[in-house]
């Protein structure tokens, strides 16, 4: 099989998919149950892990390690963007039964921004090989600051699309049920799900920043980096109802994820000196993640027993 037939394939796999979480499963808005939520989860983690499976088959065990490795990248990187959403969320008071929609619509347009920024990056980084230094010492930074930024609040009215779809639109002041627009006497007016659509994908653009990078320092191989992004963003939605309300049990993941950008950027910048092998990256990514977890959970709980003895 081609390479470009792999591509076609695959591509028309994912919209097939797409279809059938939104067209099907979701075809009406409604609240998304824990159960729900886990049953997705579990059915793309499954389907991510067949593919790596048919990528060991077809390409060979480095070429799986590299995906795998990507896919655990992204997917911790997604962690950190859930909580994001929690918050974007709560600031709109977005009530549940919308969310899934907007994460729909958010992620559809986060994976169009991932695939030209994928083409991009890895173009750049074979014509310009010294990019790579740069990749891996934003990512470096990056790590630093997760760690030292310290919280920023989110002031969505803030985002440059929220002021500039206010300035081409009036906004109404609830929601409409599930639209994102109405027609009314004096034009049309976008509803706060709009704008809420608008700040999730400007907050996608900025991970894919992060991410984008992250994976270079593993592969250059664009299909690989593609299919991995891919799988690690359609299963961010069943993954973010799976997760919200319990970012306490994570509290020490934004440690895990600035050791694990430090580590990539520094891969990334030595890579021409010394090339670290990517099962011990692959083993560092996932013990640092599963010791943040970890830690996290062990705090929740000294935390619950101090309560309980007050």
């Amino acid at each position: 099989m081609e390479l470009s037939t792999l591509w076609i394939a695959f591509n028309a796999f994912i919209i097939l998919m797409l279809f059938i979480d939104l067209g099907v499963f979701h075809k009406k808005s409604h609240e998304v149950s824990l159960t729900e939520a886990l049953t997705w989860t579990g059915v793309w983690v499954a389907l991510a892990l067949t593919f790596n499976v048919f990528i060991y088959y077809y390409f060979g065990e480095d070429k799986a390690f590299e995906f795998l490795t990507g896919y655990v990248i992204e997917k911790s990187l997604s962690v950190d963007n859930i909580f994001v959403m929690v918050l974007i969320f709560s600031y709109f008071n977005v009530p549940s039964k919308y969310q899934h929609k907007v994460l729909f619509w958010g992620i559809l347009g986060a994976l169009i921004m991932r695939v030209i920024f994928i083409l991009a990056g890895v173009e750049l980084i074979q014509r310009f090989h010294w990019l790579i230094y740069v990749f891996g010492a934003f990512l470096i930074v990056t790590g630093v600051r997760i760690v030292t930024a310290g919280e920023e609040k989110l002031q969505p009215d803030r985002n440059p699309l929220v002021r500039l779809a206010r300035k081409f639109f009036k906004v109404t002041p609830d929601f409409v049920n599930d639209k994102f627009f109405v027609k009314k006497s004096d034009g049309l007016w976008a509803t706060p799900l709009f704008l809420v659509v608008l700040v999730v994908e400007f907050t996608d653009l900025i991970f894919a920043v992060d991410s984008i990078p992250a994976i270079l320092a593993i592969t250059s191989d664009s299909f690989i980096v593609y299919t991995s992004n891919v799988f690690a963003i359609l299963g961010l939605r069943s993954l973010y109802f799976a997760l919200a309300g319990i970012e306490k049990y994570f509290y020490h993941l934004k440690y895990g994820l600035s050791v694990i950008l430090v580590f990539v950027g520094v891969k990334m910048c030595i890579s021409d000196f010394y090339k670290i092998p990517i099962e011990i990256s692959l083993a560092v990514i996932v013990l640092t993640l599963s010791f943040a977890v970890l830690t996290s959970m062990v705090m929740q709980s000294q935390e619950k027993r101090n309560e309980q003895l007050e």
